[in-house]
């Protein structure tokens, strides 16, 4: 499987997702600057990392979702390549309108780091199929603006579409719905404010996340 990395100013995650990538699937991800214009021919799988992206000014992945790449990166899931976008990563895919709705200030106006209990939502996507619907995993989450909102029309739409991928199973961060993470219409884009690439072996204290990235190399194999 042939994986790409976006790195952007203040990305500080993504050597995490290369590493995670790397061991799943045996193969180095090629590591693409924001300011290329062009993504390596042939990838399966392009992640977007989390970190602070331009210092999140403005709003968290706002600058980002102008970088040059971006284009290619919209082009690319157009086109039904698979796109993975975690904390910032996902903050970035919902100002580039490949995702609905916005990620605002947590409720508590406190960062939160520590590790959540999540439900699966649904298992029938290429991101969660190795795990159970309604099994509850545990995650690590970092972030200051994972407080996911959207207008009603749009939950409700995205609920019955069974676009929702994995739930809060605990307060964290006041995320309507207890939204955790979502898939686009097409299935082949998902956000999430969580990290799975930092429990995908047992010396991380848990291999939780490991099944995400073996679901989607099974499905993209």
């Amino acid at each position: 499987m042939k994986t790409a990395v976006i790195v952007f100013p203040g990305s500080n995650c993504d050597r995490d997702l290369a590493v995670a990538l790397h061991e799943i699937t045996g193969t180095a991800p090629a590591m693409v600057w924001h300011r290329d214009t062009e993504l390596p021919d042939g990838l399966d799988l392009i992640a977007m990392p989390g970190g602070f992206s331009y210092g999140d000014y403005l709003r968290s992945g706002a600058m980002a979702a102008r970088s040059p790449i971006m284009a290619a990166v919209v082009a690319a899931a157009n086109d039904g390549r698979a796109i993975l976008g975690v904390c910032n990563g996902f903050q970035v895919l919902t100002e580039t309108g490949l995702l609905p709705g916005a990620l605002m200030r947590n409720a508590g106006l406190d960062f939160v780091c520590r590790d959540v209990a999540l439900s699966v939502a649904n298992s029938q996507t290429a991101f969660s199929a190795r795990y159970d619907s309604g099994e509850t995993i545990r995650i690590p989450v970092a972030h200051h603006d994972g407080n996911y909102a959207a207008d009603d029309a749009t939950l409700d739409r995205l609920e019955g579409e069974g676009r929702v991928v994995f739930r809060y199973a605990e307060p964290v961060n006041g995320s309507a719905r207890d939204i955790a993470g979502i898939v686009n219409d097409a299935g082949n884009v998902l956000g999430m404010m969580p990290h799975p690439e930092r429990l995908i072996d047992a010396a991380q204290g848990g291999t939780d996340g490991r099944r995400l990235f073996e679901g989607l190399m099974a499905a993209l194999a």
